[in-house]
């Protein structure tokens, strides 16, 4: 009797566990997708933005510039062939001052500009008073450019600390990751590029898109993309009115 007692006692607690465990998978589930809270995030710390409010029908095109004279234009030419004056691009200033006729069109075609810093050099290998110093001198140079609220911030590589989260954040940018990474700079093929996009897109998706002059399939892939974006009744808006309104998803940087 003494034994099936015990048997029957660590069935209880197995079963115990389980419901405890089912439960709080339950209410994670329901606070991510339910309630739309920013998922990994607290109420205080530097956050990065990663997408936009699930429920909507709106996504970003993000498109990052930091070297080369060739596929900006192209994809600028092909964004307004159909029709999209929405697009995010993000620049480093670098670039940017040697291409001011560039700037001045995605700037005119209707585009946001955001920064990624002026030397395109990994933040986390930089101390706090250095990338408050790249951050600056990009700032000067949009300024000089006539770009207007660059309050955008795209870390070089994408790499980021809590450190570099806490200076763009004392000097009023918002750090913008994305959710989906199109690999489009390893050029792995034009229907691989589309298929990275859009298979699993949905609204409030950040997508990251490449102008430099590595991506060379992604002007090809961007009808395609778009087209796919369009009939999943998806419509493109910048980073800046995708997050504007929005429950925004972050993710705390420890």
């Amino acid at each position: 009797m003494n034994q099936f007692h015990v048997i029957h006692m660590k069935k209880i607690k197995q079963i115990a566990i389980i419901m405890v465990a089912a439960f709080f998978t339950a209410g994670i589930l329901y606070v991510e997708n339910v309630l739309n809270y920013p998922v990994f995030s607290t109420s205080d710390g530097p956050k990065a933005i990663y997408r936009g409010e699930t429920k909507g029908n709106e996504v970003a095109l993000t498109f990052d510039i930091s070297w080369g004279d060739v596929n900006a234009e192209p994809i600028l030419e092909t964004l307004k062939k159909q029709k999209i004056n929405n697009a995010t691009f993000f620049v480093s200033a670098s670039w940017a001052e040697r291409h001011p006729d560039v700037i001045k069109r995605i700037v005119e075609d209707g585009h946001q500009v955001g920064s990624m810093g002026y030397a395109y050099t990994n933040y986390n290998d930089l101390g706090p008073d250095e990338v408050r110093k790249d951050l600056s001198l990009a700032q000067e140079v949009f300024t000089e450019l006539g770009v207007k609220d660059v309050t955008l911030l795209r870390p070089p590589g994408g790499n980021f600390n809590k450190d570099v989260l806490t200076v763009a954040q004392k000097h009023g940018y918002t750090v913008v990751h994305y959710s989906i990474d199109s690999d489009d700079w390893k050029n792995p093929g034009i229907e691989l590029i589309v298929k990275n996009t859009t298979s699993t897109i949905k609204g409030g998706d950040i997508v990251l898109l490449h102008a430099s002059d590595s991506a060379k399939q992604t002007n090809k892939a961007l009808p395609a993309i778009l087209n796919a974006i369009s009939s999943k009744n998806l419509k493109n808006v910048t980073v800046g009115d995708l997050i504007a309104n929005a429950n925004a998803k972050s993710s705390e940087i420890k």
